[in-house]
């Protein structure tokens, strides 16, 4: 049973270190407190409450809802209790929870859940689990999306919205907090390569918008879902925008906050697990391996290395530096990109791979030389969504 004790007289008798934590606990909760002792710890004393300081009188439990008994004598303590069973007002003993007639449980408050473990007379097992469940609450590993729809809107100062990092799919490798955010959120903006299945355990009410984003088809424009994120932000709805890999790795996420900041909506970022690190990782590549390679370049192969502007990547340079080189969004243009790397003087034995839905039950690995690796593909018919490495490192486990 919770009390709520929001305004009602909660009277503790003691002042030391025991009472000034049930003072603490009473006034955060609301409650009218009284406190009665002939001496009163500092911090109490600070506090703007009502304090008698002299011995406990039965009278003093008349008007109480609830009696705190949290002297250091039990014979106090047992006069408590027995002032405030006659009068058929519950009591809390601190020293001998069997003498009172309620106890206080160890209590974890998170995400609007309440949580409270009552082990008997061995506080310390209960404080023990109290901690272990905030923990796993904190970790996300716990069930903490409402069953029961929430039919009253959040006012509309409340809103916001969240980039959220999804990771390359695998729905055990989004955040801590990406989880966290999507289990309170009232929308999802969800694109193609997000985590899908995550949306499985969210509340029956969530509105569910689906992005659709690929090479060939848009369900939303960029534009669009900027409007989206804005509209449901201003209406007071937590939004979460969930992206595959990291909201600002080629996700676009910059364009979604600066949209929000114009809007005046509150925007927040979570970082997630780029595709171009955990791909390679998933196909057994390190991206750096010492006394192999010192760094590795992301980029982005969208563009046709044959075009000309200001934002072309530096195949030339790229291909001279002869780090590790990832390469993301490159499957149409895989024999350009490939070609254009040995024109500018990348070996063309140089060992590359192509990583196939990394991180899921349907992962594939494909390794070839350089200049053989955009056949080898298409031979396989592998496509995107697909991470691209090129270096010394692909072959540096193997064997």
């Amino acid at each position: 049973m919770l009390l709520d004790v929001e305004g009602r007289r909660v009277l503790v008798v003691g002042g030391g270190a025991v009472a000034t934590r049930r003072v603490r606990a009473l006034l955060r909760a609301g409650a009218d407190v009284r406190v009665v002792a002939p001496d009163v710890a500092t911090e109490i004393a600070a506090l703007e409450l009502a304090i008698t300081r002299r011995r406990f009188a039965p009278d003093d439990v008349r008007e109480a809802w609830l009696v705190f008994a949290c002297t250091d004598d039990p014979a106090v303590n047992a006069e408590v209790a027995a002032a405030a069973r006659q009068r058929r007002t519950f009591c809390v003993r601190a020293d001998d929870a069997t003498g009172g007639t309620a106890r206080t449980p160890a209590v974890a408050r998170r995400d609007g859940l309440t949580v409270a473990v009552n082990a008997g007379d061995d506080p310390l097992r209960a404080v023990a689990l109290r901690d272990a469940i905030d923990a796993a609450l904190a970790a996300g590993d716990l069930p903490t999306a409402r069953v029961r729809p929430d039919d009253t809107p959040p006012p509309a100062a409340g809103g916001w919205v969240a980039l959220v990092g999804g990771g390359p799919g695998d729905p055990e490798l989004i955040t801590v907090r990406g989880k966290r955010l999507l289990e309170a959120a009232d929308v999802v903006v969800v694109d193609r390569l997000a985590p899908r299945s995550l949306l499985a355990a969210l509340r029956a009410d969530v509105e569910i918008i689906d992005c659709g984003k690929s090479a060939h088809r848009h369900n939303l424009t960029q534009d669009e879902i900027n409007a989206v994120l804005v509209d449901r932000g201003r209406a007071g709805r937590r939004v979460v925008r969930l992206k595959g890999g990291d909201p600002f790795v080629f996700g676009r996420g910059g364009e979604e906050w600066l949209a929000c900041v114009a809007a005046g909506v509150p925007v927040s970022v979570v970082p997630g697990l780029s595709s171009a690190l955990a791909a390679p990782a998933a196909a057994g590549i390190p991206l750096t391996h010492r006394g192999v390679a010192a760094d590795f370049t992301v980029v982005s192969g969208h563009l046709d290395p044959g075009r000309s502007g200001e934002q072309d990547v530096d195949w030339p340079g790229l291909a001279a530096h002869g780090g590790t080189l990832v390469i993301l969004m490159a499957m149409q243009r895989l024999a350009a990109i490939t070609e254009a790397l040995v024109v500018h003087g990348r070996s063309p034995q140089t060992p590359a791979a192509v990583v196939q839905h990394a991180d899921s039950p349907v992962q594939r690995v494909l390794r070839a030389p350089l200049s053989e690796i955009a056949a080898a593909a298409s031979r396989e018919g592998m496509g995107a969504p697909a991470v691209v490495v090129v270096g010394e490192v692909v072959a540096v486990l193997e064997g």
